[in-house]
């Protein structure tokens, strides 16, 4: 019961976050430049009568509180995020809906690839600390994260879909679709994004993993004669797991919201695309609901995140039961 009743007030706190990050979401989209009236009517703009009408209509004329509290009521009642009016007036679930898929493929494949490659190379080069293969996996670090997304975007674009042809250079093919071109559609956009979240991976992982093959415990299952893949695997990796966890979960939420300059070069119509694209056109409440999406991802996944550390850590479930 400890424990169920901790789940329940970690839920509740993270619902306090959620509603606390669309409040002032809302708020400050008030104060953005434009008005969504301008937008919509076009040459009427400049009628007073007009534009009264409208704001009656969009219930713009009423306190921003009451706006507010209009919106939220309504997604938490209904799952009713209001409509996109300079979107030939869709829903905006309907708009999240089909651009959320895009942008969750993207930010799982980058993911599982980056860990695929990381956690590899971050155990041999802690593993042959200041050796040569530990300097060549650093400096390939520290040449990733200092590489700006978009130029290697455009190298990349020029390398594999100018010159050589092998994917396509924008553009996105469903899943649903053509598996195969779905998988060519993405391949350069995912490069992108792993080779920043990689170098990231590996230098946390090293760092930890140098300090964990220290400890006594790796002594002792050196002295028994054990393999080093089973000292690495079964012994150093998960003690030194826990800072990489934590970067795992704020990159996928980082990830589901913040690739708006990859969605954008390649023209990948997933949540950043839609946020740029809606802020351009005024559409504010299309605006809120990505933001809310993110939100909710975010809040999420880190809290899978502290679930998953109760199963790395023992100590961890007898401090939530305690």
């Amino acid at each position: 019961m400890k424990i169920v009743r901790a789940l329940l007030a970690r839920l509740a706190k993270l619902a306090v976050v959620v509603l606390i990050v669309s409040f002032l979401t809302f708020m400050l989209i008030k104060l953005l430049p434009g008005d969504l009236t301008n937008t919509l009517l076009g040459p009427q703009a400049s009628n007073p009568q007009a534009v009264a009408a409208l704001e009656k209509e969009l219930g713009l004329d009423k306190p921003l509180l009451v706006q507010y509290a209009d919106y939220i009521t309504g997604v938490v009642t209904e799952l009713d995020l209001g409509t996109a009016y300079a979107s030939s007036n869709v829903p905006v679930k309907e708009l999240l809906a089909s651009r959320l898929p895009l942008t969750i493929q993207l930010a799982l494949m980058a993911q599982v690839i980056a860990l695929l490659i990381s956690v590899p190379l971050a155990m041999i080069s802690a593993y042959r600390a200041n050796s040569a293969v530990d300097r060549a996996v650093t400096a390939g670090a520290f040449a990733a994260i200092s590489l700006p997304s978009f130029a290697m975007a455009v190298v990349l674009v020029y390398v594999f879909a100018v010159q050589l042809d092998w994917f396509p250079a924008i553009g996105y093919v469903r899943i649903t679709e053509n598996l195969g071109e779905n998988l060519r559609s993405v391949a350069l956009p995912v490069t992108v994004l792993v080779a920043g979240i990689t170098a990231v991976y590996v230098r946390l992982l090293r760092s930890d993993l140098i300090a964990t093959l220290q400890e006594d415990f790796i002594l002792m299952a050196r002295s028994k004669g054990l393999p080093t893949w089973h000292i690495l695997l079964r012994h150093a990796l998960r003690p030194s797991a826990f800072s990489l966890l934590t970067v795992f979960g704020i990159n996928f939420g980082s990830l589901i919201g913040g690739s708006i300059i990859v969605e954008y070069f390649f023209s990948i119509h997933g949540l950043g695309y839609l946020a740029v694209d809606s802020i351009a056109k005024r559409d504010y409440l299309a605006v809120q609901g990505v933001v809310l999406v993110i939100a909710v991802a975010f809040v999420t996944v880190n809290f899978l995140v502290d679930m998953l550390y109760a199963v790395l850590d023992p100590r961890v479930r007898r401090a939530g039961a305690r």
